[in-house]
């Protein structure tokens, strides 16, 4: 992925979560969603370093993750919409969508539940010696659950390849890191396993690139699990509808003038690989991608209830 591709697919997943919190104002989605508005650098910046054998988990603010691994924006749209050519058939939402054969395993709706399934996929990936690293996202808060400490642990102990990279947002959910975490730099709980914990600005793609191929060929060479902490801001609310009451206007004034969208468009600008031209263009074709799958959506169909009962496991 050169940068002008990472700059375009940035403005893409920015464009379509803005889209979804607009739909699900005009009611025309259901259910809840939450948008990665402001952590578009972590999402591609990482994508851009992975191997296309290596696998990623995400959690519930996983639509950037998903498209920056190379998911179809108009199924990820479908399912949105609960229509049968969503990548769950409509029945998972926002939540719910996987793709393997992109090695996408999933998100998940339960707070730090990616940990011990990316551990595992990671386990696999050792036992059968496939060369494959999992990468684990998860957020601040879900570092404090017990889950997190057990699995890195166990992925300490057994010298997993899986890289754990937590999106330091500033808030899980409404709580503020300085009141959620007694030591708010989350990659030095690295060193109770043993293992290397980096922090990395994740509003810089550059950054965020470069630090997770460095420290994936780690994973790759059978030296053990990383933690990297990627301090970035969620420019949205936690999920749709959220006021945000707890933090001032102030404040998002002043982490939007840290736009990783906007410093990447600065910084292409700067050494001459972007023009205004060239953005404006990228940007609008981005905008008639994200149209482009609101139509296909909105134009398919919806599961026939017979088939409720298809691809259930119990």
């Amino acid at each position: 992925m050169d940068t002008i591709q990472a700059y375009s697919l940035m403005c893409m997943i920015r464009l379509f979560e803005e889209a979804i919190e607009r739909l699900f104002l005009e009611g025309r989605i259901m259910g809840t969603a939450h948008t990665c508005i402001g952590q578009e650098a972590v999402a591609v910046g990482t994508a851009a370093a992975l191997e296309t054998r290596d696998a990623m988990t995400t959690t519930h603010r996983g639509h950037g993750h998903f498209l920056a691994r190379g998911a179809d924006p108009k199924r990820v749209m479908a399912e949105l919409f609960g229509r049968e050519t969503g990548y769950s058939r409509g029945r998972g939402g926002s939540q719910m969508m996987m793709d393997p054969s992109i090695g996408f395993f999933g998100a998940n709706g339960i707070t730090g539940g990616s940990i011990p399934f990316a551990t595992g996929v990671a386990l696999d990936a050792k036992l059968r010696d496939t060369g494959r690293v999992t990468v684990c996202f998860f957020g601040d808060g879900a570092s404090n659950q017990g889950v997190f400490h057990e699995t890195l642990n166990l992925a300490a102990l057994w010298k997993l390849p899986v890289l754990f990279v937590v999106e330091n947002n500033g808030y899980a959910m409404s709580t503020p890191t300085a009141r959620g975490l007694a030591n708010p730099h989350i990659a030095d709980r690295a060193s109770a396993y043993g293992i290397t914990g980096v922090s990395v600005d994740g509003n810089d793609f550059f950054a965020v690139r470069d630090c997770v191929a460095q420290h994936a060929a780690v994973c790759r060479a059978g030296q053990g699990p990383v933690l990297l902490e990627c301090v970035t801001y969620r420019l949205s609310g936690h999920s749709r509808g959220d006021p945000r009451v707890y933090r001032s206007r102030e404040e998002e004034a002043a982490a939007w003038e840290n736009d990783p969208i906007l410093r990447l468009e600065t910084r292409l600008k700067a050494d001459g690989t972007l023009t205004d031209a060239t953005a404006k263009t990228l940007r609008e074709k981005a905008q008639a991608c994200v149209d482009d799958a609101i139509r296909f959506a909105e134009s398919s169909p919806l599961p026939d209830p017979a088939s409720l009962q298809e691809d259930l496991f119990a």
